[in-house]
């Protein structure tokens, strides 16, 4: 796309990028890898900074305060863009109005896994549901913790599907992998990116993926619809984001620039080899994507009486 010349040097000084998580996981690595061919195409430092804390909205609400000059950018998941919000009271800054949504740079569907004990007795989608109907509310669901993509995602499969499991919430999808790996727990949706390697190697076993089509690095795992519960439909994303008001002459280079870092090739395969999928969209398709996820979520967490706890 072409850029819009603007009216005085953008950037001329070390551009702020903030990832609303620790450092290590998924958004802090798409963060640093788009940072850096960002970098390198505007001859400028962007550094990547780590605010953890509260679901993500403690980052989020760094990078609604600040200017609207370009120099400060938040990198996330979905959970401060369109969870946070129904979960948190008080949140210091709004979604559907503080943020310059940029682009989605990545999704993942996520994948329901069963642990190795349990694998035997499970084939697919049919036999999990009549397992929760057996035996329901005891069979466990670990999590990356309240709130998070593969809770929500656990608690849409239930309604969808009319039964219900326990659910099991850890600090972050590290520990909740590692015990589902030795079998504390039963099963999880798991983002495709964290477990694909543990199926590969034989110690979880894939159930069904919650994408709109098959995981091209789990092609021979069912969506959830082939597997016949409807509605089920989840992608994880990290979006980047600007706050409101972002020049657009300012907007045009940052989007053009991203657009060149995810279409990059090298940058494309790194994503894709985990199980990452490049969106790379428009800002206007960012932000009525963010509305539509806002009002779903919302519904979930409402039906579901989810809170932060």
């Amino acid at each position: 796309m072409g850029l819009a010349t603007p009216a005085f040097a953008w950037p001329d000084k070390s551009v702020n990028v903030i990832v609303p998580f620790p450092a290590g996981g998924a958004t802090d690595t798409i963060a640093r890898a788009v940072s850096n061919h960002l970098g390198t195409q505007f001859k400028q430092t962007f550094v990547v900074e780590n605010k953890a804390g509260a679901t993500g909205s403690i980052g989020a609400a760094q990078v609604a305060r600040a200017p609207a000059d370009g120099y400060t950018l938040l990198v996330s998941s979905l959970a401060p863009f369109v969870v946070a919000p129904h979960l948190m009271k008080g949140l210091p800054y709004d979604p559907l109005k503080d943020f310059s949504y940029l682009t989605i740079a990545v999704q993942t569907p996520n994948v329901l896994v069963v642990n190795p004990h349990l694998a035997p007795k499970v084939n697919n989608l049919q036999d999990v549901v009549a397992m929760l109907k057996a035996r329901p509310g005891q069979v466990s669901f670990a999590t990356s913790g309240a709130g998070s993509s593969d809770h929500l995602t656990a608690e849409l499969f239930w309604q969808k599907s009319g039964t219900k499991g326990l659910h099991v919430p850890y600090k972050g999808g590290a520990p909740a992998i590692t015990d589902l790996l030795g079998g504390q727990v039963d099963m999880s949706f798991q983002n495709v990116n964290s477990v694909f390697q543990h199926i590969k190697a034989g110690k979880l076993k894939a159930i069904a993926v919650t994408g709109t089509r098959r995981s091209p690095v789990l092609p021979d795992v069912p969506t959830t619809a082939e597997a016949g519960i409807q509605g089920v439909e989840v992608y994880s994303w990290q979006g980047i984001a600007a706050p409101k008001n972002l020049p657009a002459d300012v907007k045009a280079q940052l989007h053009g620039g991203l657009m060149k870092a995810l279409r990059d090739p090298a940058l494309t395969k790194q994503f894709t080899d985990v199980g990452l999928e490049v969106v790379a969209n428009s800002p206007e398709e960012f932000t009525q994507f963010q509305a539509k996820e806002y009002a779903r979520w919302k519904q979930v967490i409402e039906t579901g009486g989810i809170t932060a706890n």
